[in-house]
């Protein structure tokens, strides 16, 4: 009887070892599931053509996974809904230019910092509006959950309305519908850039600057977070990062 026992005892620690596969170390070929956005170009964005997920984001966390032998399937979501999914452990990593703020540090792991932003201010061509200080009384978009709508909120006495995806914010400045929308600089300059060169601009200085950083849910995974900072600073020494920097921005990463 007690051989039986020790028997059953020990299939049962190998069926819990064997359900539990996603949540060990790197380089053991698991597969962690990556929280992200699907419109906030160039960062990440859906392939129109496609169906598939591309962009700086996309690329460097594929290539911290390569570099650590593991395997990332991404699912994408509003960025409010991102944030709400690491604060629960919902899905293993996020990234989708996630600032990294002393707030969000009280329910994310970060990773080290690949990216420094700031927010831009962003009106029309023929605005009156040169700086964020102009936009007291103003009807002002952001993103909800953003730095950008926090910044407003806490900051100015402007009429803030925020949406889900971003562009919908571009959109509605364009249509008249919003003074000035602010949000972060790479993602403004890309969208007038290829959407509004004739119709939008910048306007005043970068506001708020703070890095972006990869998440994990607050003390789920100490050695994925370990594991993914190693493999940041191997790409970052053999060039793979410079490489897709370049891809995405169009010139070297700043020293």
């Amino acid at each position: 009887m007690k051989k039986i026992m020790l028997l059953v005892t020990a299939a049962f620690t190998i069926m819990v070892l064997a359900a539990c596969g996603t949540s060990g170390g790197s380089g053991d070929g698991n597969t962690y599931t990556v929280a992200t956005d699907a419109n906030f170009q160039p960062f990440e964005y859906k392939n129109p053509d496609t169906g598939e997920m591309e962009g700086f984001d996309i690329e460097l966390i594929e290539a911290i996974a390569e570099d650590q032998g593991f395997e990332v399937e991404f699912e994408t979501m509003e960025f409010d809904g991102l944030l709400g999914s690491m604060r629960s452990g919902k899905h293993d990593i996020g990234i989708a230019g996630i600032s990294i703020t002393e707030e969000r540090k009280g329910f994310i792991d970060f990773s080290d910092a690949y990216y420094d932003s700031g927010l831009i201010l962003a009106v029309p061509v023929d605005s009156d509006i040169e700086s964020i200080d102009d936009v007291s009384g103003l009807n002002v978009g952001a993103r909800q959950g953003s730095t950008s709508e926090e910044y407003l909120l806490d900051n100015t006495e402007a009429e803030v309305t925020a949406y889900p995806e971003i562009v919908t914010a571009y959109m509605n400045l364009e249509r008249g519908r919003l003074d000035a929308v602010l949000y972060d600089l790479p993602n403004v300059q890309y969208y007038i850039k290829e959407n509004a060169a004739d119709s939008l601009k910048t306007v005043g200085d970068v506001m708020e600057g703070q890095p972006y950083g990869i998440a994990l849910p607050k003390d789920d995974n100490p050695e994925l977070l370990e594991s993914i900072n190693e493999g940041l600073a191997n790409i970052k020494e053999n060039g793979t990062y410079d490489e897709i920097y370049e891809k995405w921005f169009g010139e070297a990463p700043p020293q």
